[in-house]
């Protein structure tokens, strides 16, 4: 999709939870995302503070593979944590 794309349909994204006041279910479901930008945010801030790393390789999904899982391993496990947050973000929801 690229860069261009991506921050436009999270731009949207953000704006549609903004405007119907669920925030915390984006966050919810989106949460894997929120993990790997955090992984980098960890990563980068640890090592500038002490010059060690606390993950072999970030973003998180690359510290897998640097610990020998394969990625197709990596990927399948990241769909099945997507999809067990999306459900927990849907079940959050309040029908009218």
């Amino acid at each position: 999709m690229g860069d261009t794309g991506s921050l436009a349909l999270g731009g949207a994204l953000g704006a549609i939870a903004v405007s119907t006041q669920h925030e915390i279910v984006l966050g919810i479901i989106g949460g894997l995302f929120v993990v790997e930008a955090m992984s980098v945010i960890i990563q980068v801030f640890f090592y500038k503070r002490t010059g060690k790393r606390v993950f072999k390789m970030a973003p998180i999904h690359h510290h897998f593979e640097q610990m020998g899982w394969s990625e197709p391993t990596v990927v399948i496990r990241f769909w099945i944590i997507s999809f067990v947050l999306a459900l927990a973000g849907l079940s959050t929801l309040k029908l009218r």
